[in-house]
């Protein structure tokens, strides 16, 4: 699959009005890309606090601009969600390993919703001083569609702006919802421990783990681990909020349960939200962590996942324990129908609210296989009439397989109450951290 190209008709801007000025977000929806002559306006009015929202939107373009592994593309421009009276504005860095959302609910706008949807947003140079010299009384009109309007400055005019979003932009949004699903909360700071916290870091890069922890009423960083201690990989990176923490009124701190993942949430008040996802380590881009493969490997019926995308595109936010209640679904099968969305990019996962969102992103059953080559391996090993083989199954019910790999035989173990484990290079060097193989997945499929 090739990436996705997007084009902007005109730039973004901050247009001077007799009202006030107006930010105004130029806008591409991949859905609408055949047949739309323009894109629709999702969102047209006031911010009530634009200063604030202008510092959370200086930080997550602060978020794209950074790159924490050198060989790491050039940077990517944020998207934006319209819908359930939020504007939700999410990025990631250049490396992939570090995820940002500003949240803006209905108590930090005075506007209307026009109506749903998802883009991806130009945030150029001029559009980022634009932000940093916006006032602290000063009005703003926020419109996020595809408006006529132009930036005009002394120095010149901005021009049609073309950026390439490749596929880990979705395999990112794929990880990252599931991660955050799976969070617990740690600790809850107040703006002085939080200001504490970045006062903290360690110099430098870090070359190994940290771990938060308490220390009395003040958060410190240990290179040794304890009971209750957050494990944040690359804690540098945390210099991303430096700018945002002292405006900030609390700031949440989650975890996942095995540490492979730590989220940050400030609560600017004023109905702004900021968060701040790590990956694991600083080498680890999202979208190569493949968490999701386990919940993907038995394939759900097409109707099915098209009948829970429509759902959930009208209803825009849902907890999913409530709605396995309210459907009488088995917690697994709902679990599966929102791997299925989430590896088309479709939905997301709001921390605070404990409820996933919908991205109106366009439907696209291929991309689940598409975008997660380890799956598609896997189910090409079972087509083929050898490649998959029982050699025995233990006690406790573990299986043992043989699995054709590259000019090699690899042997599998899957089932009973240990992990599954796998001779070859892939689980070898990474003991399941990033997901399964594809010989696991394969051995999986065939004797589960």
């Amino acid at each position: 699959m090739s990436d996705f190209a997007y084009a902007y008709a005109r730039p973004s801007a901050l247009e001077a009005r007799p009202e006030g000025n107006s930010l105004l977000l130029s806008a591409f929806a991949e859905e609408q890309a055949a047949t739309a002559t323009g894109s629709a306006c999702f969102f047209w009015g006031r911010l009530r606090d634009s200063w604030l929202a202008a510092r959370g939107l200086s930080t997550l373009a602060k978020v794209v601009a950074s790159r924490f592994v050198p060989q790491s593309a050039a940077l990517r421009d944020p998207i934006v969600t319209a819908g359930a009276g939020q504007l939700r504005f999410e990025a990631f860095s250049s490396c992939n390993g570090v995820y940002a959302r500003l949240d803006l609910n209905s108590e930090a706008l005075d506007g209307e919703f026009l109506s749903s949807g998802t883009t991806n947003v130009d945030f150029n140079e001029p559009m980022v001083n634009a932000l940093a010299r916006i006032a602290r009384t000063e009005p703003v009109i926020l419109s996020v569609g595809d408006k006529e309007v132009t930036l005009e400055r002394a120095a010149g005019k901005v021009v049609e702006r073309k950026v390439t979003l490749p596929e880990r932009w979705i395999k990112g949004l794929t990880s990252v919802q599931a991660y955050l699903a799976l969070m617990e909360e740690k600790l809850r700071l107040t703006r002085v421990q939080a200001l504490q916290l970045v006062q903290g870091l360690p110099a430098g890069t870090a070359k190994t783990d940290f771990f938060l922890v308490l220390r009395g009423p003040r958060p410190s960083f240990s290179p040794v681990g304890s009971a209750g201690a957050v494990r944040v990989g690359g804690v540098h990176r945390l210099r991303l909020l430096e700018g945002l923490l002292p405006l900030c009124e609390a700031l949440r701190v989650y975890a996942t349960p095995d540490g492979q993942s730590s989220a940050f949430v400030l609560e600017l008040g004023g109905g702004q939200r900021f968060l701040l996802a790590l990956s694991a380590d600083v080498w680890r881009g999202f979208s190569g962590e493949g968490n999701q493969l386990d919940t993907l490997m038995e394939e759900l019926p097409a109707e099915w996942v098209a009948g829970a995308n429509r759902l959930f595109r009208g209803n825009e936010v849902f907890n999913p324990s409530v709605f396995a209640l309210e459907n009488d679904l088995a917690p697994n099968t709902v679990d599966r129908l929102c791997a299925s969305l989430s590896a088309m990019g479709l939905l997301g996962f709001d921390l605070a609210d404990n409820q996933h969102f919908y991205r109106r992103l366009p439907f696209k059953l291929g991309r689940i296989l598409g975008l997660n080559p380890r799956l598609k391996n896997a189910r090409a090993l079972l087509d083929a009439a050898d490649d998959v083989q029982l050699v025995g199954v233990g006690a406790g019910g573990r299986t043992e397989a043989r699995v054709r790999g590259t000019d090699v035989w690899h042997t599998v173990l899957v089932g009973g109450s240990e992990p599954a484990r796998c001779t070859c290079p892939w689980f070898s060097g990474l003991q399941g951290q990033r997901g399964p193989c594809k010989h696991i997945l394969a051995a999986q499929m065939r004797f589960a």
